[in-house]
């Protein structure tokens, strides 16, 4: 019998507790590492919606979003998250968002 990949664990979690922005984050991520951005982006979006407080969800959606070349909605989702980040009192998640965003042009 073949052991599960931790996307297939995380997704098992997931379909228990949708509302975990952990578990959603973590799906991202194994979408991220499997090269799938596509993915990767939407399952941020579904996190952002559910948690807007979940300040690394904003980063990694931007990058996400940068690779995809959709430089527009990276733009808007730094944004998002340099004032989810600020709220938070997060200054370094917040600086490191605004230099991507910098980047952007």
């Amino acid at each position: 019998m073949l052991e599960k990949t931790r996307k297939q664990r995380i997704e098992e979690m997931l379909a228990d507790d949708p509302n975990d922005p952990f578990l959603q984050y973590g799906l991202a991520m194994e979408y991220v590492s499997a090269g799938e951005d596509e993915e990767a982006a939407c399952c941020f979006h579904r996190l952002l919606e559910m948690s807007p407080d979940y300040v690394p969800g904003y980063m990694q959606a931007g990058r996400a979003l940068t690779r995809l070349d959709r430089v527009d909605e990276a733009r808007a989702v730094y944004k998002a998250g340099i004032a989810a980040a600020r709220e938070r009192n997060d200054p370094h998640a917040a600086e490191e968002m605004a230099s991507f965003l910098d980047d952007l042009g």
